[in-house]
């Protein structure tokens, strides 16, 4: 298999679908300026699905407006630096984020890893279709909800199948589109003297409630975490670039969240049922609802074809583990993303019932499952790689000189889940260290810090690794 083949360029412009895959993206197809993630990820989080999260601080955890709001930009500000550390590795290294866990976890050792973050992205656009289909359905009565679904899937699509480039350009007008959208709402609700009088009376602070919504704030982030390099691999290599990279990313993230948060979790306080955010925001609108409406549906088929196409080069790299002589091109790639398309719309229909509750459990499931991954990531990328790795043996069936298991890595991931564990709350479980908390959900923190310095140790111990010369 060559990696460096040339392939037609179809990276120039909006109207041409990306041939690139999996492989690494060759230097004389580099493109493009770091400044530019801003928008990918500004844009991609001024959605509906950003809105029903900041709900989350009023609706679940009972939170006044300004701590609810406080502890959601603590949340997004601390989870976005490990979320942004990512962007670096698509320049340095030309390849999507999942395929880097191969020098990580070595060639099979990856499997599980990169299975469980194409169950996140199909989780993601399963939660985008619910929440798109009741936009249009408030917006357009005439299309029902099913319609709505539909709707959101065919215009998915042409993110999903075009790829970098199209998402590049798109996302640029939906950071417009949907920012104004979102400013509307926010000062149409905050301008209603019966909107303030509720805010003024709802609500009570907790030590749980308030790191529950810093929690989730920071997970949002942090779920962004697979993402990251697939969006900046086509920018040149350089080291300048690569510190432009971070910051465009973690200012873009941070600060196109908190605004639909904000708004969120002004409605959660707001609506007389947790469930109804959107016919709230609608009945505050009132003859402006289905244009902002529309326009933040809009938005998220824009988020939701990014989950897609995220999903099929993820599932790309495992048919390329299951057939290492195989090089998969285009063709494979539209033929997965129809796949995943069909199958989360299946999976929408078991969604529509007790979505908060749904949703929330998806969220704190991500929270145990993907922490251990992030901090092994980025402790061997600039810790241990100083990033440089062998990007050809990622491709290799024996994983090249990182071989089939990292059995130390695998071993830190385990222990980062575990200790999660007795940190843990929420409504299936509540962990013993939890409830000496009052029931406060601090896991994904004390899984970061202690994942780290379990991988730090052993790669200390198998490596002779100087931590003190590598920084």
């Amino acid at each position: 298999m060559t990696l460096n083949s040339q392939d037609p360029q179809s990276s120039t412009n909006a109207a041409s679908m990306e041939h690139r895959t999996i492989y690494p993206i060759p230097h004389s197809e580099r493109m493009g300026h770091p400044r530019d993630l801003f928008a990918v990820w500004f844009g991609t989080n001024t959605t509906i699905l950003t809105v029903i999260t900041g709900a989350l601080a009023s609706v679940v955890f009972h939170l006044p407006l300004l701590v609810g709001c406080l502890a959601l930009l603590l949340g997004n500000l601390l989870g976005g630096i490990f979320m942004a550390l990512h962007a670096a590795q698509g320049p340095r290294l030309g390849v999507p984020q999942m395929v880097q866990t191969c020098g990580q976890f070595g060639s099979m050792g990856a499997v599980p890893m990169i299975a469980l973050v194409v169950f996140i992205y199909v989780g993601f656009s399963a939660s985008n279709l619910v929440v798109g289909g009741e936009g249009f359905q408030l917006a357009l009565p005439w299309c029902g909800y099913l319609g709505g679904v539909l709707a959101v899937t065919v215009l998915s699509a042409f993110p999903a199948f075009w790829g970098y480039r199209t998402i590049h350009i798109m996302t640029k007008f939906i950071s417009v589109a949907c920012g104004a959208a979102l400013i509307w709402a926010l000062v149409a609700v905050m301008s209603n003297h019966h909107a303030i009088t509720l805010l003024g009376s709802f609500g009570q602070t907790t030590f749980s409630g308030f790191m529950g919504a810093v929690s989730v704030a920071a997970l949002w982030q942090l779920a962004y975490a697979p993402y990251v390099s697939d969006y900046s691999r086509y920018l040149p290599d350089s080291k300048q670039g690569a510190q432009h990279a971070f910051h465009a990313t973690y200012w873009g993230s941070a600060l196109g969240t908190v605004l639909p948060m904000f708004l969120g979790t002004t409605l959660g306080a707001i609506t007389p049922h947790g469930t109804d955010i959107l016919p709230t925001l609608m009945a505050y609108l009132g003859v402006g609802g289905p244009i902002v409406m529309v326009t933040l549906v809009i938005g998220i088929t824009v988020a939701n074809g990014m989950s897609i196409y995220c999903g099929s080069l993820s599932s790309l790299m495992l048919l390329q583990m299951a057939f290492p002589k195989h090089r998969f091109g285009m063709k494979t790639r539209i033929s997965v993303t129809a796949a995943l398309m069909l199958f989360v719309l299946g999976l929408t229909m078991f969604m529509t019932h007790d979505f908060m509750e749904t949703y929330t459990e998806f969220l704190n499931l991500l929270m145990i499952i993907m922490i251990p991954w992030t901090a092994i990531n980025l402790i061997d990328y600039y810790l241990v790689q100083h990033g440089s790795y062998d990007v050809a043996s990622f491709f290799k069936a024996d994983g090249g000189q990182y071989g089939r298991y990292n059995i130390p890595a695998l071993v830190c991931y385990c222990l980062g889940v575990a200790v999660q564990i007795p940190f843990v709350s929420n409504h299936l479980y509540t962990g013993p260290f939890a409830r000496l908390l009052q029931n406060t959900d601090i896991s994904w923190a004390i899984g970061l810090v202690l994942t780290s310095v379990f991988y730090v140790l052993v790669m200390r111990k198998h490596t002779g690794m100087d931590i003190r010369q590598q920084t």
